[in-house]
């Protein structure tokens, strides 16, 4: 049966526009060296798994920092004040906040944890704003301490909080204005966030938003910078960007005219998408911004505002195409007229993404990523779930326990969002560049799983 299976496969395969290469298009010449392996910032892909075990997430650092040119470029060429500030959700690191700091970039963090790491790697504190809309009084105490750059306001309570915290001292503090500008962008609803049903930001058309500009500019020692508005995340329309860099444009010009509040910044958050697979085409994130830029130079002339600097929040368009996970497969379940499944040893622990909101990827084969593909197969994990499914349709050459399977593109949230579900380790992170690859996150261990463990002695 496997092997009419796979003549039926060929059969379909054939038929289709993608014709006879079925190479993944992810996967360039230079991503192949002399021996055909997958190769990841200079380093055999092969070479790593070895080195490093699997399952492991490998960052290729020089992708990273290209990224951030690019985005950097577009401003530059426009002569337009920016910050392109990381949103280090995405993943979060000592390492990767090194990068950032090597880069001039900006960070935002949306938890005392991601502040903690921030502060470890010694990244500037000026350079860093802070999200979340239930920050605790530890964690703003903590931003306040440290000299965070800034704090994004996101409720009346976090208000109420900052002023408490503030009005013993004579420090100054750099806020945003968060607003939910009633612009749903299309993409996933568990990521979508612009809309007036959100958990984010201030209400505009309620009056909240307006409520909290006039509490915030009561307060002495709070400087009110800018508005921010993020729509959601893996957006391929460019037509929801332009929606809401026009809305907070009409927003600051309405503020200036009723209370003399001049915005310097307009924050436009991130969520620029990525190509994950064949079925996602995304603009460049490059097309993005310029298009941003332009509705924001056009609508401050015409609302008769000064031109404020616009910042924009990438995290997946930074990191993510820049991951690869490697995984070493093991069993296969072959069913008479169904997929195949091939297993691998690692799943949703270190990828939750596919299990939680569908998420699709691509995968090669290290050994030789222009082999070509005879079968299409469910790509399953190791956790005890049926939803333990990394890939549900995956096209593949012949496979065999021992070969390493890379996934690509999973530089974003698959880390971020790791667990130890099954008392399964977290798995170990490596960045390379320039051929030369180095260790940032250690594997767990066993020891690791159980060291906050306590025994039972009632």
């Amino acid at each position: 049966m496997r092997i009419v299976y796979r003549d039926f496969f060929l059969f379909e395969m054939a038929n289709r526009e993608l014709g006879e290469n079925l190479m993944n298009d992810q996967i360039k010449a230079a991503d192949i060296n002399s021996s055909g392996h997958l190769q990841i910032g200079g380093v055999d892909a092969l070479t790593l798994a070895d080195k490093y075990g699997t399952p492991v997430l490998v960052y290729d650092v020089a992708k990273i920092r290209d990224q951030i040119h690019r985005f950097r470029n577009v401003f530059e060429q426009e002569h337009v004040e920016y910050e392109v500030s990381y949103a280090s959700k995405a993943f979060a690191s000592v390492a990767i906040y090194q990068v950032m700091k090597q880069e001039q970039a900006h960070i935002d963090v949306v938890s005392g944890g991601e502040l903690a790491t921030a502060i470890k790697a010694d990244f500037p504190m000026e350079k860093i704003s802070f999200h979340g809309n239930n920050k605790s009084e530890a964690e703003l105490s903590m931003a306040l301490e440290h000299g965070v750059g800034t704090i994004v306001v996101d409720n009346f309570h976090e208000i109420d909080l900052l002023k408490q915290l503030i009005a013993d001292s004579s420090k100054r503090v750099n806020v945003q204005l968060r607003i939910t500008p009633g612009i749903a962008a299309h993409t996933n609803s568990y990521i979508a966030t612009g809309q007036v049903d959100s958990k984010f930001g201030f209400d505009v058309d309620s009056g909240q938003a307006d409520k909290a500009l006039r509490e915030l500019m009561a307060i002495s020692q709070i400087n009110v910078t800018g508005i921010h508005a993020h729509i959601g995340s893996q957006i391929f329309d460019v037509q929801g960007f332009k929606g809401v860099a026009h809305k907070l444009v009409q927003i600051a010009a309405d503020w200036q005219e009723k209370y003399d509040f001049h915005t310097k910044i307009l924050n436009v958050g991130g969520g620029f998408g990525i190509k994950y697979s064949a079925d996602d085409h995304p603009i460049h994130p490059e097309d993005f911004v310029r298009a941003i830029i332009d509705v924001v130079k056009k609508s401050a002339q015409e609302s008769g505002i000064d031109m404020p600097a616009i910042w924009i929040e990438p995290g997946r368009s930074i990191v993510g195409p820049a991951g690869y996970t490697l995984y070493t497969i093991g069993s296969r379940k072959d069913i008479p007229g169904l997929l195949p499944y091939v297993s691998v040893d690692g799943g949703m622990g270190d990828n939750i993404r596919p299990a939680l909101y569908n998420a699709k990827y691509e995968a090669v084969l290290a050994r030789d990523p222009q082999a070509q593909n005879i079968e299409e197969v469910r790509i399953a994990g190791k956790y005890c779930e049926s939803g333990d499914i990394l890939s549900d349709r995956q096209p593949l050459p012949e496979t065999h326990p021992g070969d390493v399977l890379v996934m690509l593109d999973t530089g974003a949230y698959d880390y971020a969002m790791a667990s130890n579900y099954n008392r399964n380790p977290r798995p170990a992170v490596v960045f390379v560049e320039n051929g030369r690859d180095q260790l940032v996150i250690k594997r767990e261990s066993y020891d690791d799983l159980t060291h906050l463990d306590l025994n039972y002695s009632l």
